[in-house]
């Protein structure tokens, strides 16, 4: 009877692990979003879907300059490279990187574009690399729809949707001698 009991209480303990593993596995490219983000993954426009991204969103704004962010997931064996974007909100969208100048935070174009590892990841994130929204035509809202091409260096694109964001923002400098005194935040 003690032995059942023992058996028993063994028996449901491990089905009680294997049900939370199984239900909290999940793939590396995936994770759960909640309902009110964008979709978690957008693909490129060929089927192999060599280049992701994965929690898009764009800071809210009223007028002016914006940003986008996420993570680029690669899922190639050669590096990928995102040389320009584009986006309904603006009529011009740069590639930016953020770098310490004289110990302040300055945005400046990134030369080359962001290149994604083989097999990588490469994160888009206020104060370091981001895709700038330059004269964003309209207000964006929290849980903006927001469309985005992204165009690869071989020529391929990736489209995705990042859904609008409050966020304050680092409130980093534009390089000196480009536009000083302008703020992105």
């Amino acid at each position: 009877m003690i032995v059942n009991r023992v058996l028993s209480a063994g028996l449901l303990a491990a089905l009680a692990v294997t049900s939370v593993s199984a239900c909290g596995a999940q793939s590396p490219t995936q994770e759960a979003v909640p309902a009110t983000k964008a979709p978690a993954v957008a693909s490129t426009s060929n089927s192999a879907a060599p280049l992701m991204i994965t929690d898009p969103w764009v800071k809210t704004t009223k007028k002016g300059m914006s940003a986008a962010f996420g993570t680029l997931v690669n899922n190639t064996d050669a590096d990928v490279t995102v040389v320009s974007g584009a986006s309904p909100l603006s009529p011009k969208i740069e590639l930016h990187e953020v770098v310490d100048a004289k110990g302040k935070s300055v945005m400046r174009l990134k030369e080359g574009g962001f290149v994604i590892p083989a097999r990588g990841t490469h994160p888009l994130q206020p104060g370091g690399d981001h895709i700038m929204l330059m004269k964003v035509t309209e207000e964006v809202k929290p849980g903006a729809q927001i469309p985005f091409t992204l165009t690869l260096k071989d020529g391929e694109t990736l489209k995705f949707t990042a859904v609008g964001k409050d966020f304050a923002g680092g409130k980093e400098d534009y390089r000196p001698g480009t536009d000083a005194g302008r703020k992105h935040g």
